[in-house]
């Protein structure tokens, strides 16, 4: 199994699909939520993206599916120049799959020994290790503590400095064996945890990636169209929650002058978390929340 797909009927749901639309799933990799959308469609079109090769082996054959192996980042630019636009929902499932975290040689797991990739994009230039090799004590330690929340950045940083100095980061373990040194007792697996989810995030620019995604999203769908995300830390749920609720990355609310909010993004129910029962089968789950919002005309508004 490539990747078990989380929440996969409230997502299609969110996506109140019709026959004869354009979708895109932004994150196709095992092509789980892809599947359900095809099978709940009837006519029309689903548009996947993915930078991942590997997901390539999980294409489905079937006439209504285009899949572009790149990046969710440039979704405007391809979905234009194929005539694609405008589109009636855009899910994304975000994160790293299940079978990229179980194959050692990605080094996305802090649990086995494998080299220090974590590139989400095997051809990306840059890997984690490059990252921790070259990476000065003021950009690592900001790394780790935006994007890692950890709040002994400083102290992580010097100590990578000083390991580099003997030898140069190669493997997970390697790094594992020095952050278990400056983990909280008992807390030791979650420090881990967010450590590598940092890394993870710089290599992939994982964040910025999202942020074009969001801000794309408002010229790529047509009125009433729907946004869906799944998102599994703090940092993305954040920037999806400020960007459905006031139409920017900051969340601070803007207002026309007759008083009205100015968003191009109607909220959608309430955040979506899984059930015991998923998360029991499928414990990826645990961590997500799903949103979702639908694009409204600012006249409407009015």
């Amino acid at each position: 199994m490539y990747h078990n797909p989380v929440m996969p009927e409230a997502a299609i749901d969110g996506l109140s699909l019709v026959s004869g639309g354009i979708y895109v799933d932004a994150t196709y990799g095992g092509g789980g939520h892809s599947a359900a959308i095809l099978e709940r469609l009837g006519e029309g079109k689903l548009i996947a993206f993915d930078q991942d090769e590997d997901a390539r082996r999980n294409i489905r054959d079937d006439p209504r599916l285009v899949f572009f192996d790149h990046n969710f980042r440039y979704m405007k630019n391809l979905l234009k120049f194929h005539g694609h636009l405008p589109v009636d929902g855009i899910l994304a499932d975000l994160g790293v799959s299940s079978y990229q975290f179980d194959q050692a040689s990605r080094g996305f797991s802090t649990r086995s020994e494998g080299p220090l990739d974590m590139r989400m994009n095997r051809q990306a230039p840059m890997s984690a290790a490059d990252i921790l090799n070259t990476y000065d004590d003021k950009q690592l330690a900001g790394l780790f503590y935006t994007y890692g929340e950890l709040r002994n950045s400083r102290r992580i940083a010097a100590a990578i400095i000083d390991h580099r100095r003997e030898k140069p980061f190669e493997t997970t373990t390697e790094l594992t064996g020095l952050l278990e040194k400056m983990a909280p007792r008992g807390r030791e697996n979650k420090f881990l945890a967010q450590a590598f989810q940092a890394l993870r995030i710089e290599v992939n620019q994982e964040l910025d990636s999202l942020k074009e995604l969001l801000t794309q999203s408002t010229e790529v769908l047509k009125s009433g169209g729907r946004l869906v995300i799944i998102s599994y830390h703090s940092l993305e749920d954040r920037l999806v929650k400020n960007f459905m609720k006031t139409g920017n990355l900051t969340g601070k609310q803007e207002k026309d002058f007759y008083g009205n909010l100015i968003r191009p993004f109607e909220p959608v129910g309430k955040v979506q978390t899984a059930d015991p029962k998923e998360i029991a089968e499928n414990p990826r789950a645990r961590s997500a929340k799903l949103r979702i919002a639908e694009k409204v005309d600012q006249h409407d508004r009015k």
